[in-house]
């Protein structure tokens, strides 16, 4: 078999079919850390504020955890949700050895900044490239539950069922704090607007 048609075969494998995999045989675990390296990777930085050096240590960690722990995987969950709910206790646990509060940084796309407005009432007047330019120091006023799911419903693009799992909370304490977390952004940005 030829090697782009091999990776091919393992792309085309649903998450919980890899899992499967990969208990039998621990070389397919390489196949799950290259479908979600650059997603972890990105989630941490823009959950702790760590530099890519240290957000990378803490995936190696998360995927550490993920293979040792891959027997006791519940196959009646999403496998993302569990990955992600291994991510968010490896950055809480790194929060509290380092003893710092996170800073938010933020590489912006359009797609959250679409997501993210479209869902909230937002002014008008409020000047898109404004919003670009300042969205991450907003965020990184808001408090981290806020912050996080904000991320992980318009940036991660998860459901309120994912979310719930990452979180480990129930769906409708996900949805309470959806709505707070977007009533204190629209306040952050108003007290921006008014500074202008």
């Amino acid at each position: 078999m030829e090697k782009d048609s091999y990776i091919d075969l393992f792309s085309q494998k649903t998450d919980e079919e890899l899992v499967k995999m990969a208990l039998e045989d621990q070389d397919c675990f390489l196949h799950i850390i290259k479908r979600y390296e650059r997603k972890l990777l990105s989630y941490i930085v823009r959950i702790s504020g760590f530099s890519k050096e240290d957000a990378e240590d803490i995936l190696q960690e998360v995927f550490i955890k993920t293979y040792i722990n891959l027997n006791s995987f519940d196959d009646q969950l999403k496998f993302s949700s569990w990955i992600y709910r291994i991510t968010h206790n490896e950055v809480i646990n790194s929060h509290r050895r380092k003893k710092a509060r996170p800073q938010c940084v933020l590489d912006l796309d359009n797609d959250f900044l679409a997501n993210l407005a479209s869902d909230m009432k937002t002014d008008k007047e409020v000047d898109e490239n404004y919003l670009k330019k300042n969205i991450g120091e907003i965020l990184g006023r808001l408090n981290e539950k806020h912050r996080e799911v904000l991320i992980l419903r318009f940036w991660e693009d998860k459901d309120y069922k994912e979310i719930s799992d990452i979180l480990k909370k129930p769906m409708g304490t996900v949805a309470t704090l959806i709505s707070r977390a977007k009533k204190s952004f629209q306040e952050e940005l108003e007290k921006e607007s008014v500074n202008l």
